[in-house]
């Protein structure tokens, strides 16, 4: 079975509370790894002090808590490493760069990508050669930092470069680095009528994070709030010997926020029935 130490915990919707707080919940819940969501407050690449990031260490370390992943946010963000603004695009290459200056002082395995978005009244041949150029240039300084990289496809409404397992399996060959690892968001795949199977079959222990929401098909739901078949994607995934990661990401209803606690127990309450909880 999945092993709940493969869950791991994450601060989507917490972001109207305080990081110390959202640290307390998740060892309360019995987390010790987290996706770090770079979201204002917390730890955003706008306002990343040095101040700002010992603070954040500080109560990692109070809460016994180690960061994974980082989630820089990139998608409601000015933040586009495929931009046809040659200066914006510079400019949020910068950012990332700095953000794996920041998964290396944080401890983090990965520094988490998306491929960013073309203007849409261009080729998408252009933005495709944007963002390979953009990926590598980031994944090679994470390589310096000794940190890897996370690349996750977005659903259309989000970017015109990868939006598939095929436009991922495509881009991912494409590039210039051996440090980066492939997120299945199951979202962006029920919203691109892709499987389990076929992320698992084209990137096999490449396949390192997966994003647990419920849609209808789109949306970032608490499991049971759409209509998804999150029990038969995951029992699809254990049979394949997934080692990597889960997180929940819940951030597509605005009550969440609200309660973000209790959106998290109720993912947790959904998926215990599918986890191996014997070695607790």
């Amino acid at each position: 079975m999945l092993r709940r130490e493969q869950l791991i915990g994450a601060n989507f919707s917490f972001q109207h509370h305080p990081f110390r707080w959202v640290a307390e919940q998740l060892r309360r819940m019995g987390f010790s790894r987290m996706e770090l969501w770079g979201i204002a407050p917390h730890l955003d690449l706008f306002n990343d002090s040095n101040s700002r990031l010992r603070e954040l260490k500080a109560v990692l370390v109070d809460n016994q808590l180690s960061v994974h992943c980082f989630t820089p946010e990139q998608v409601l963000y000015p933040i586009n490493i495929a931009s046809g603004d040659d200066t914006y695009r510079a400019k949020s290459v910068e950012r990332f760069l700095h953000a794996a200056d920041i998964c290396a002082e944080l401890g983090a395995k990965y520094l988490f990508l998306t491929p960013g978005r073309g203007f849409e009244n261009e080729s998408r041949e252009r933005a495709w050669a944007r963002s390979i150029e953009s990926v590598n240039t980031i994944a090679r300084h994470a390589r310096s930092n000794g940190v890897a990289c996370l690349l996750e496809p977005l659903q259309r409404t989000e970017s015109n470069i990868v939006n598939n397992a095929d436009d991922l399996f495509a881009f991912w060959r494409e590039l210039d680095a051996d440090n980066v690892d492939v997120v299945l968001d199951i979202v962006a795949m029920a919203t691109a009528k892709d499987s389990v199977g076929a992320y698992v079959e084209k990137f096999g222990e490449r396949l390192s994070h997966v994003h647990i929401v419920d849609g209808t098909p789109a949306g970032h739901l608490v499991w049971g709030d759409g209509n998804l078949p999150l029990h038969d994607y995951l029992a699809e995934l254990d049979a394949s010997s997934f080692t990597g990661t889960l997180t929940f990401e819940p951030f597509g209803n605005g009550s969440y926020a609200l309660d973000p606690v209790a959106a998290l127990q109720r993912c947790l309450t959904a998926i215990a029935p599918l986890l191996d909880r014997a070695e607790q």
